[in-house]
């Protein structure tokens, strides 16, 4: 049995000898291909008056210039049709208005430097507080309430309100958005795409090009890193090269530099959230009133889907009888926020996280057993109404953290450390992780699979998820492998392609296992099915090999392969009411994290970290446990270093970003990871309806790196006076843990109002512009009573 096996990655191999191909690996197997290089606009908001391409046909080398005029079909590269492959109306620093091709890459940047455009500059939104105090909203304002808040915070005897931010996140995929199409003798479009959803990016590349979906094939070998940078985004790219392609006869090559990529595509969706939250003289939740805004940048793309699991997410593990989350999209002017590990979870937990964060100094609870005795317990449900099944293993993990972390004895050894430590303190806090799995829209729970059993016995599997390093095509190696019950080594894996497996959902919302898994297992049963039955035609006693069954299969003219079909069952959801079982069941985890602050800079080491997450029965714990340390080190990084800038002053280079290369953004590194890392898989956690009892492990951990922020405000309060409330920036760099501490250490009090036993504060103006992230001013703000 191959499932449960602790194997290595499928191209692990591959991966550090350099011989895995990736996309742009393709062109130099490719004869006569062109270098596709955008025309980038300088303003982030203008209308285009003049677009004269003609001196770039000058430049030596440049074969084509692509303009709106040459789009046969609809020059549009969403879903969601705002999204113009080629505007008129620029609506970030970056738009590409048109794309040179060339002979080289050089050749085609320096025909995209000659073509010569004028614009109009236009008024620009470019921070999230300026666009909440301007209205400025696109899309649905969902809104998910349960009970009556305003009795509930009436009733609490302790209330309190403030405001919470948190910065987008650059995915930073060590592949930069790759395409390379190419057109056959028949009109065939065959595009090489490094995309997360290969029937997507099909479909928008047919109907640019005004053709039926199978005149268009697209495969994706692997990706070198996605994080859902690559679900929506890649689409835009492939059709722009595609219609190179489609123009000159020859194959077309897109890949962005690592500038480019930045300047040019979505991020991690920032947040402003307003809240008002109710406690009862015990510490217990109840009730919690808040606004959240997120960052869309100037189109759609994915920001409703984001926002909506943002909302479901406010709660993470926490029963809260009364509840009222309203949420917004802004339209500002910067690059179309997009999908990023979590899809919205990790910045609707992040908000209650920071508000029980500063309120338990407040309340006078030590935050871990703050936060314990708010778990959800057996029999409770969501705020949209779903029951949350197997809460006990929230508490379980917790106690399992407890235990082989020995939280107990460190925190003691803790506060001796703070005591005797004047200019350096240690900060200990342990989070839970609550994340509901399948996509919230309904319809994407489904998925396909073609299995071929060939007559010498080995197995070819096609399934339509893609593999960018999360480790999905091992698994379903060893899903089939171990149905067929046939070795590991007998099975093989085709690249993914629309022509193979139509129709497929995006590998994302971390349930392409359940998926693709659920598809490979049927189809391999429907072959097994048929050998058991040609079996069972046999004499009595007489063994017989695999390889002998599969051989006798074909001369009795037994069908050797399947198509399979898999859909989630027990979903339904209500968009507009925001109600429902959105989720086939929740993947919980627990982690405590321990970190040490310098008082004179503000910098910061993890001493260690200690992770329980349930992953059910694990397909492959050798890539699930690398998963819960990359989803760590991901969200650590998303919380304390990566600090996404653009310019927000009115000078020329309003709305760009200033943190568009690795120089300028920084990103976790060896010496930022734990000291000390523990990660160990919750046992006896089967789980019923799922491939083989296993869980989704893509995005839950990235969540578990909460605790690390929880730490540095632990320990950057220590500085002050018992009871301190620390308001911590998000990211937590450097110098927000400094700025943090030495409002500690003068007195400064936490931005957070406190209302009287039995009354709620003022709601706050959701116009009002929120404390920047990065403002002293904060050390001024007083608490009011």
């Amino acid at each position: 049995m191959s499932v449960g096996l602790p194997v290595a990655h499928e191209s692990a191999a591959l991966h550090v000898t350099g011989h895995a191909l990736y996309t742009d690996d393709l062109v130099h197997r490719t004869h006569d291909v062109l270098h596709a290089h955008p025309v980038c606009s300088p303003h982030a908001h203008a209308r285009m008056t003049r677009l004269d391409p003609a001196p770039a046909h000058e430049v030596e080398g440049v074969v084509r210039v692509l303009t709106a005029a040459d789009v046969p079909g609809v020059n549009d590269g969403g879903v969601k049709h705002d999204e113009p492959l080629f505007p008129d109306e620029v609506m970030f620093v970056g738009h590409a208005v048109c794309w040179v091709l060339g002979e080289t890459l050089e050749a085609a940047r320096l025909g995209a430097a000659a073509v010569e455009v004028d614009y109009e500059p236009l008024p620009a939104v470019v921070s999230l507080t300026e666009a909440i105090a301007a209205e400025s909203f696109q899309g649905g304002q969902p809104v998910v309430s349960r009970g009556d808040v305003e009795h509930g915070l009436a009733g609490a005897a302790h209330v309190f309100s403030g405001v919470t931010e948190m910065a987008g996140q650059e995915h930073f995929y060590l592949e930069t958005h790759a395409a390379l199409a190419l057109v056959d003798e028949g009109g065939q479009v065959f595009v090489q795409s490094s995309t997360q959803h290969p029937t997507e990016t099909q479909e928008i590349v047919a109907h640019v090009l005004g053709l039926a979906s199978h005149h268009v094939t697209v495969q994706c070998l692997r990706m070198g890193g996605g994080f859902g940078g690559k679900e929506m985004q890649p689409h835009g790219f492939a059709a722009i090269a595609a219609l190179g392609a489609t123009l000159t006869g020859r194959p077309v090559r897109l890949r962005l530099s690592r500038t480019h990529d930045m300047t040019l595509t979505g991020k991690r969706h920032g947040f402003h959230a307003q809240w008002r939250v109710g406690f009862d003289d015990e510490g217990r939740l109840m009730a919690l009133e808040a606004t959240l805004t997120s960052d869309g940048g100037w189109s759609l793309d994915l920001s409703e889907p984001v926002l909506a699991r943002a909302l479901c997410h406010v709660d993470n593990a926490y029963w809260i009888p009364h509840v009222l989350l309203h949420g917004r999209v802004a339209k500002t002017h910067k690059t179309s926020q997009t999908a990023f590990r979590g899809f919205g979870g990790p910045q609707g937990m992040l908000v209650v996280e920071d508000v029980l964060g500063r309120c338990a100094p407040l309340l006078g609870i030590d935050p871990l057993d703050l936060r314990r005795r708010n778990v959800y317990v057996d029999g409770q449900a969501t705020p949209y109404g779903q029951v949350v099944r197997h809460p006990e293993r929230i508490l379980a993990a917790w106690d399992q953290v407890v235990s082989t972390g020995q939280i107990a004895s460190r925190s003691a050894e803790i506060a001796e450390f703070n005591a005797a430590h004047p200019h350096t303190k240690r900060g200990l806090a342990m989070t839970p992780v609550k994340f509901g799995i399948s996509f919230n829209f309904t319809a994407f729970n489904q998925a396909g699979a073609l299995v071929h059993v060939y007559k010498d016995g080995s197995v070819l599997i096609n399934h339509g998820g893609t593999e960018m390093g999360q480790g999905l095509h091992t698994k379903m190696l060893q899903v089939a492998a171990t149905t067929l019950g046939v070795p590991l080594a007998r099975v093989r894996l085709a690249p993914t392609r629309t022509d193979k497996v139509p129709n497929t959902s995006a590998t994302a919302a971390s349930s392409s296992a359940d998926l693709n898994g659920g598809a490979i297992k049927h189809a391999c049963e429907q072959i097994l099915v048929r050998l058991t039955g040609l079996a069972g035609d046999r004499e009595v006693g007489r063994d017989i090999t695999w390889d002998e069954l599969v051989r006798e299969a074909y001369f009795s003219r037994v069908q050797l392969w399947a198509a399979g079909f898999y859909r989630t069952e027990g979903l339904h959801w209500d968009s507009t009411a925001m109600e429902g079982h959105p989720f086939k069941y929740f993947a919980y985890g627990v982690a405590a994290t321990e970190v040490e602050v310098d008082g004179f800079t503000g910098s910061y080491r993890v001493r260690r970290v200690d992770i329980v997450h349930d992953a059910g029965e694990s397909l492959s714990p050798l890539i699930d446990i690398g998963q819960i340390e990359g989803g760590y080190v991901q969200g650590q990084g998303w919380l304390t270093l990566e600090d996404l800038r653009w310019d927000e002053s009115d000078g020329p280079g309003r709305g760009r970003l200033t943190t568009q290369s690795a120089s300028t953004y920084k990103l976790p590194s060896f010496s930022e990871l734990p000291e000390v890392f523990n990660v160990a898989l919750l046992e006896h956690a089967h789980e019923d309806g799922v491939v083989y009892g296993s869980k989704a492990v893509g995005e839950p951990p990235l969540m578990l790196a909460l605790s690390v922020r929880e730490a540095l405000r632990q320990a950057a309060a220590a500085f002050g006076t018992p009871g301190t409330s620390v308001d911590l920036a998000s990211p937590a760099t450097p110098e927000a843990v400094f700025w943090a501490a030495d409002r500690a250490r003068s007195g400064g009090a936490d931005h957070v109002v406190v209302g009287l036993p039995g009354a709620a504060p003022d709601r706050p103006d959701p116009a009002a512009p929120a404390l920047h992230p990065r403002s002293e001013q904060a050390a001024h703000e007083s608490v009011e009573a």
